[in-house]
């Protein structure tokens, strides 16, 4: 089974920034594809950016501008920066990644994200 865990949540104001990262435990990294997802208390879990085993990298329209989403493959990592944070960005990020193209096969269990004044 494959692991992935989360780090680098936290409090933030508006306009703020952060990053997050996610590190794999598998032997195959560089070919997962990689994604990132949001769940805000009492909304349904939200896309938020996906990377492809080739860097290609997509993101939703809520987040596009404002969020990068990049990978080290030797690190096995992927991150998520995080940059003019809005109020409606608080929720908990949650990494996802699969091989064969299948984005959402493994999940980690989050890092909360706050952004408020």
């Amino acid at each position: 089974q494959v692991q992935l865990v989360e780090s680098g949540g936290g409090l933030v104001q508006p306009g703020g920034s952060l990053r997050l990262s996610c590190v794999a435990s598998t032997k195959v990294f560089s070919i997962y594809a990689m994604g990132w997802f949001r769940q805000a208390t009492g909304k349904q879990r939200e896309y938020v950016a996906t990377i492809t085993s080739g860097g290609i990298t997509a993101y939703a329209d809520s987040v596009k501008g404002r969020f990068t989403i990049s990978r080290h493959n030797i690190r096995n990592t992927v991150y998520l920066q995080m940059d003019s944070l809005k109020p409606e960005d608080t929720a908990v990020y949650y990494c996802t990644g699969g091989h064969s193209g299948n984005y959402s096969s493994y999940w980690g269990q989050g890092t909360q994200v706050i952004v408020s004044s």
